[in-house]
């Protein structure tokens, strides 16, 4: 039923439609303007691309260079196995390629690159130029420029393939004003440079920027290839670094990871190759988080790169138009295997010699053994071992134990009279024997390398911490608390779907989680030690892990967070003062205590300084 207007009103003005135009195919060079936009963004995009497609021609040494960041010219020359003169036409088309030629051989893509976008897209938005020569034939040459590609040409050249790109978006000014600096294109340029170096540390790299040679990566040839690892993320990285290397079924996974102490305020050091392609990945970026959980300080990021290899068939890399990310058949399974390796490789830090900060001469490393030894128990009184505030004197602040002088040609420590040591304990101890106790706060020790300086609050509060974990991880599930009064909440599809499917996992994890109605659950019980928890802030949580990654680490990481508080208020505190037997026991514990590198908050808990640090500080023998 219409309706009259007010006396006086104007109708409403409609916005002019555009007419009706006819459905039509759009032309060529259109699509792959439209497709460049996707594939090709900048010039470090473009030297991704040609760098992949170097790699996949077999190539064992790559030169790049680049004119203004890439501005001007982006060009990578390679000695792979070079294009036939007769195929230059097809590599400037879209969607011809030689890597893929079915469903089967893109679902087990062994190449970096497969859909065949890359050239063409260049070749649309910028001007093109290929020379290459297969072995035993003669050397041919192709240019492109707004999509048309010209006649193929004869032209000298050696084995291989060099593409140049060259004013990338000229005719598209819209396009071409996003583009930054010079100084920031190329450092982009860079970043992909040294990302290619990193997946791929059998072919020799340079990278030439306006005549002059920037970065040179020889080939690596050793069996991890983690000397090219190093050689690429710096020599600061890799000083501290800890080596990694597992294989959990097909997953091998390999690389450098930091220590905890090395973690920085940004993730710009955070590296994840899968199968030679660099990517970004959720699923290992959160294992690794979760690895680092009960070492790591506040927001800091850790600093790690890691290569992972596994079958093609389990792993989808046609996820992403410039092919950065990808996508495991089994996530839960990567995502595990990545926690405990890492984990595993932060765990073995533990009795590595750190050298003192400021001091520049590094410390020699020192292996951790972890092996028996009369370790005294340290007997703390109730109250943590605090003290009243009062002015103590010198001899409360530090106690000595007079030692055996030092043989003249040898560093072994001859340790305290309560242990009675011999040259073979100064080897099985790392961390040496105690001499006094500094301030109420530190512990010296002395050991083959000089001396060790030990924050004793933070290095018993992870040995605390590591134990109350180990007696929480019996063979069963955790023992349940039930709820004097179940707690029902209002719940999403997705959690009310997550529930339903790992409803046994949730049962091993001590959650007892059950549907309520259509629209809510009810949490019936938690597990003992978390009987404090807010159980629907609990439930919550894992549940959005659980649909995350397939398995839960939330609720280890809440109960963990549970026992690191118990940790520090079971811990020793400042000022408590110790015997030196009890300070031995101390180093031995830590010596046999996973992460005894780190207190529960990811700050250090020992440092070491050298002989040849102090001899440095009092200048001596120059």
């Amino acid at each position: 039923m219409s309706h009259p207007l007010p006396s006086g009103a104007e109708p409403a003005v409609c916005p002019a439609v555009q007419p009706q135009r006819p459905i039509r195919p759009l032309p060529d060079v259109l699509i792959s303007q439209i497709a460049a936009g996707e594939v090709i963004d900048r010039p470090a995009s473009a030297l991704r691309e040609l760098l992949d497609n170097a790699i996949d021609s077999g190539a064992t040494a790559i030169t790049v260079r680049l004119e203004q960041g890439g501005l001007a010219s982006v060009q990578v020359e390679d000695d792979g196995c070079g294009i036939p003169a007769e195929e230059l036409p097809l590599a400037l088309q879209r969607h011809a390629t030689s890597k893929i030629s079915n469903l089967d051989e893109l679902q087990h893509a062994a190449h970096l690159g497969f859909r065949g976008e890359a050239l063409a897209a260049m070749a649309a938005v910028a001007e093109v130029e290929i020379l290459s020569r297969r072995a035993g034939a003669a050397g041919a040459m192709i240019q492109a420029r707004a999509g048309r590609a010209g006649p193929v040409q004869a032209a000298a050249a050696q084995t291989g393939t060099r593409v140049t790109v060259r004013q990338l978006f000229f005719d598209l000014p819209a396009r071409r004003k996003f583009l930054k600096s010079p100084a920031t294109e190329y450092a982009w340029c860079v970043e992909v440079f040294k990302r290619t170096a990193l997946s791929h540390p059998t072919v020799a790299l340079r990278l030439w920027h306006d005549g002059q040679l920037r970065l040179h990566f020889d080939r690596d040839t050793s069996e991890l290839g983690l000397q090219r690892v190093a050689a690429v993320l710096g020599e600061a990285f890799g000083a501290q670094a800890l080596p990694l290397q597992t294989r959990a079924g097909p997953l091998s996974i390999r690389g450098l990871v930091g220590q905890p102490t090395a973690a920085r305020g940004r993730s710009d050091v955070q590296h994840i190759v899968v199968n030679r392609r660099w990517v970004r990945d959720r699923t290992v970026a959160h294992g690794v988080r979760a690895a680092y959980a009960d070492v790591l300080h506040g927001a800091l990021q850790p600093q790690y790169a890691l290569l992972l290899d596994l079958p093609a068939a389990l792993v989808d890399v046609n996820v992403h138009p410039a092919k950065s990310e990808v996508r495991f058949r089994d996530a839960a399974a990567v995502h595990q295997a990545v926690r405990h390796a890492v984990e595993q490789a932060l765990a073995q830090a533990a009795g590595r010699s750190r050298p003192a900060a400021g001091l520049a001469v590094p410390a020699a490393p020192v292996q951790a053994r972890p092996q028996p030894s009369a370790s005294l128990p340290l007997a703390f009184p109730a109250d943590g071992g605090t003290r009243p505030h009062a002015t103590p004197t010198p001899a409360a602040y530090m106690q000595w134990q007079p030692l055996a002088p030092l043989q003249a040609q040898d560093s072994a420590v001859s340790a305290p009279a309560v242990h009675s040591a011999t040259a073979p304990d100064a080897e099985d101890f790392p961390l040496g024997f105690a001499l006094a106790q500094l301030m109420g706060v530190y512990i010296l020790a002395q050991n083959r390398q000089g001396l060790v300086i030990v924050d004793m609050h933070a290095a018993h509060e992870r040995i605390v911490y590591e134990k109350l974990k180990a007696a929480q991880q019996p063979d069963g599930p955790p023992a349940l608390q039930p709820l004097l009064l179940p707690v029902a909440f209002a719940a999403s599809d997705a959690e009310i779907g997550a529930a339903e499917e790992y409803a046994a996992e949730l049962r091993s994890l001590g959650l007892d989680i059950d549907r309520a109605g259509p629209a809510s659950l009810v949490v019936r019980a938690t597990p003992v030690q978390l009987a404090h928890a807010d159980p629907v802030q609990l439930a919550r949580g894992v549940l959005a892990d659980l649909r995350e990654q397939g398995s839960s680490l939330l609720l280890q990481q809440r109960r963990n967070a549970l026992l690191a508080s118990m940790a520090c208020h079971g811990a020793v505190r400042a000022n408590r003062q110790l015997t030196l037997a009890e300070m031995n026991a101390l180093l031995r514990d830590m010596e046999r205590t996973e992460r005894a590198d780190q207190c529960n908050h990811g700050r250090p808990t020992w440092r070491q300084i050298s002989l040849a640090e102090l001899d440095a500080l009092f200048s001596r023998g120059r």
